[in-house]
């Protein structure tokens, strides 16, 4: 992405513009134990399961008994029934011929510009990849217009990253599929080559949608979270800090036993990543993705309820 115009050191939006940033709060163990599992109800009513816990344990064992993978494969469009009955075999697949009839894919980067140029956006600055789950990682507020300048200027060394943002202005061009009775809100990702979201896992089975670009992605399946030192970021988030681009096995050996299979998506694919699957994401290009996550069981529960 380039521009013609000066490049200007990002001004700060008013924060009304915005969701607000998590406050930094002091609780009692005793109140952060039952602030947690008031979110953990919450999370299983939602999913129509007994517990996240149970949930998260039928995910595993879904996963041990799925056929092993080397590879992602690649299919064309399904529709709904296709589609369900596919994931509830728990593996990834990439799906072709859907994404590429969204208005927005048809659009060139300098959309960004010139029609949401002052778009409010908050951007992962700094080493966001080692505090990917922290609470207090570094961010910044500011316009699409002040984010691309920053982008431009090429004088970071880790390029900073729209990641997981609400952007509705960029959701009216696109047409997601009803493959889930329940979804999330979409997200968009954003940036230049180099930005990257660490090995992580999500509970909740995920569409990932490729707009513009190109992206590297490293997955592994649930059961072999043993092997990856998971952190909890929240029960339905777990993070890693195994790199499997620059594999560390003197400080993390159990890796050596994880599988990692990857795959690029291209411009117009759409990615589905099973409840539980490990994913480590680069942007190989200026890349632009959106994904939503279901907010139901996992279709690959469907013969194996929570119990």
């Amino acid at each position: 992405m380039s521009s013609n115009k000066t490049p200007q050191h990002p001004q700060l939006l008013p924060s009304s513009r915005l969701p607000p940033r998590a406050a930094s709060t002091s609780l009692s163990v005793d109140d952060a134990l039952a602030l947690r599992q008031t979110r953990e109800r919450k999370d299983a009513l939602v999913r129509g399961v007994p517990s996240i816990d149970a949930m998260r344990e039928a995910i595993r064992r879904a996963g041990c008994d799925a056929p092993a993978m080397t590879e992602i494969p690649r299919i064309g469009r399904l529709d709904v029934a296709a589609f369900r009955a596919r994931a509830a075999h728990g593996l990834p697949f990439l799906m072709t011929g859907l994404v590429t009839r969204w208005p927005l894919f048809a659009l060139e980067p300098q959309i960004l510009r010139d029609r949401f140029g002052d778009l409010p956006v908050r951007a992962r600055i700094g080493d966001y990849i080692n505090t990917a789950f922290a609470a207090d990682r570094a961010m910044q507020d500011m316009s699409m217009r002040a984010y691309l300048d920053l982008v431009a200027t090429g004088t970071q060394e880790l390029p900073p990253y729209l990641g997981n943002l609400e952007l509705r202005a960029l959701n009216s061009l696109c047409n997601w599929p009803s493959y889930f009775e329940k979804m999330g809100p979409p997200r968009f990702w954003l940036g230049p080559a180099g930005t990257v979201t660490p090995l992580h896992c999500d509970y909740d089975d995920n569409m990932f949608a490729q707009l513009w670009g190109r992206k590297r992605i490293v997955l592994s399946p649930p059961h072999h979270d043993e092997f990856l030192y998971p952190r909890e970021a929240n029960a339905m988030l777990f993070g890693s800090p195994f790199n499997p681009e620059a594999p560390d096995f003197a400080q993390f050996p159990l890796a050596r036993q994880a599988t990692m299979i990857a795959c690029i998506v291209e411009p117009g694919e759409l990615l589905y990543v099973p409840a539980g699957w490990y994913h480590h994401v680069r942007a190989l290009t200026f890349s632009l993705s959106s994904n939503r996550w279901a907010r139901a069981m996992p279709l690959a529960l469907a013969g194996d309820q929570p119990a």
